[in-house]
């Protein structure tokens, strides 16, 4: 974690000035990442104006009086397309928390978790939450120049926050070359369920920046300095706001940290977003980082068998819980939520479980979720799938329809960075798959971006 951190913050050191005005947005690539403090807000602000990825259909009479005042992008996706959808409230990346709930046994301050989520996002160059977690910052006290500081200068946070940060850039950004080092740098910090709640919170963070990115949701028009728009605020938006707020000479220019960037050869950064995940391993070597996963030991605790199962409904299946539940149990409200969550996005919805476990393999094995791969290989072989066809996942796809080939895409591409999915990878896929199997594809992104996460963080033992 050290030397991580070190490399991290070596980065802008011999970048020279850059533009001010980020260059035009562009349906056929992934959105540039904005390079200074300036450049985020300039997009931040354009946001507001996002032309909608998703079609939605005219609204009947009925269909109103069922919505009433919720009649916004957002709410009619779930209200469209995402099963119990009903009066627009359910469904739709929510499934997971991010950062302000409490329960007896979190401790971590809701100020530090929202810093962390604001990291998340300038990592996963999400403009529609970076947004939100600006607002929520400021009516959290922190002053412009301390929301400033989070893109880089962490010389003004303590040892035990700049470790936590670093560790909310590594899982977000870099989830396939996660260690046991990566936990071990938090520890001198951090007690075992405060790795776990941090754990929880960026894994959610991650799954709501997927949402939001990739169903293309508008940024709230009164968003930015101290507005209190939006849906989960404490009083609506008397006036519209702006994020075009003054920044201070000391970071008016300073080219981000924190944000992946790509450079040119003459060491200048570029703006491109790109995905950076290496091409998966050789079948062989994947099987051998499986077996490797069987005889692993958790880094984090399990709770008991029938404690877990305590706060489980009745319903459950019997036999031995999965180590994933035992995990999320040692938070008994907010792990029994997540838990439910899961299975609720594994057996509810229109997609074919073949589909789920498909997707679920092409996304763990870009995200070298071990835990995640084998429970997914598990689920394709009870499907009827051959360890050929299983490991077809990780090729070219020519041997699949259009239709899955675009499913595909959305998939893989959400997964690896909320942005390098582009609007006309979507369009393809809504043409080819229809709405509603696209925006409960990107739904269940959402889900498994964080299940990876979760379970490779804590290093579980995959089952037999």
């Amino acid at each position: 974690m050290r030397q991580y951190f070190a490399a991290l913050f070596g980065l802008a050191a011999v970048v020279g000035p850059v533009r001010a005005d980020p260059p035009p947005l562009s349906p056929a690539v992934p959105r540039p990442i904005p390079l200074t403090r300036p450049e985020m807000k300039e997009y931040l602000e354009q946001m507001k104006a996002r032309a909608l990825r998703i079609p939605l259909p005219e609204l009947t009479e009925d269909e109103k009086q069922k919505l009433g005042g919720r009649g916004g992008y957002e709410a009619r996706l779930r209200f469209h397309y995402m099963p119990g959808g009903g009066d627009g409230r359910g469904g739709g990346g929510g499934a997971f928390g991010f950062g302000g709930e409490k329960e007896g046994g979190m401790t971590l301050d809701y100020a530090f978790k929202t810093q962390m989520f604001w990291i998340v996002c300038r990592t996963n160059n999400c403009q529609y939450c970076q947004g939100h977690q600006e607002s929520k910052l400021l009516r959290a006290g922190l002053t412009e120049d301390q929301i400033a500081a989070l893109d880089g200068d962490w010389s003004g946070f303590t040892a035990a926050e700049r470790a936590a940060f670093a560790f909310a850039r590594r899982i977000t950004y870099e989830p396939h070359r996660f260690t046991d080092a990566d936990v071990a740098g938090l520890r001198p910090h951090y007690t075992d369920l405060q790795i776990l709640e941090m754990i929880m919170s960026v894994a959610g963070n991650n799954a709501i920046n997927r949402w939001k990115e990739g169903a293309g949701v508008p940024q709230n028009e009164g968003g930015g300095g101290f507005g209190k728009g939006g849906e989960k605020a404490a009083e609506p938006a008397r006036e519209k706001h702006t994020y075009l707020t003054p920044t201070s000479e000391k970071y008016k220019t300073a080219v981000s940290k924190v944000a992946p960037l790509e450079f040119d050869a003459k060491g200048q950064p570029t703006r491109a977003t790109v995905n950076r995940r290496p091409a998966p391993e050789p079948r062989a070597d994947a099987e051998k980082a499986l077996a490797a996963a069987r005889t692993r030991t958790p880094r984090l605790p399990l709770v008991e068998d029938a404690k877990a199962r305590a706060i489980l409904p009745d319903d459950w299946a019997a036999g031995p819980l999965p180590q994933w539940v035992r995990l999320l149990a040692n938070f008994p409200t907010q792990g029994k939520a997540r838990i439910l969550s899961q299975r609720s996005a594994e057996t509810k919805g229109d997609l074919t479980p073949l589909l789920k476990a498909q997707a679920s393999w092409i996304i763990a094995r870009q995200d070298r979720a071990w835990y995640a791969a084998g429970e997914a290989k598990r689920r394709l072989s009870a499907l009827g799938q051959t360890d050929d066809q299983v490991y077809g996942l990780d090729g070219d796809w020519a041997g699949f329809t259009p239709r899955e080939r675009a499913l595909f895409t959305v998939a893989r591409n959400l997964a690896a960075s909320p942005v390098v999915l582009t609007d006309d990878e979507v369009a393809a896929a809504v043409k080819l798959a229809g709405p509603r199997d696209v925006v409960q594809l990107i739904n269940y992104v959402t889900v498994r971006a964080s299940f990876d996460r979760i379970t490779e963080a804590a290093g579980l033992q995959l089952e037999p």
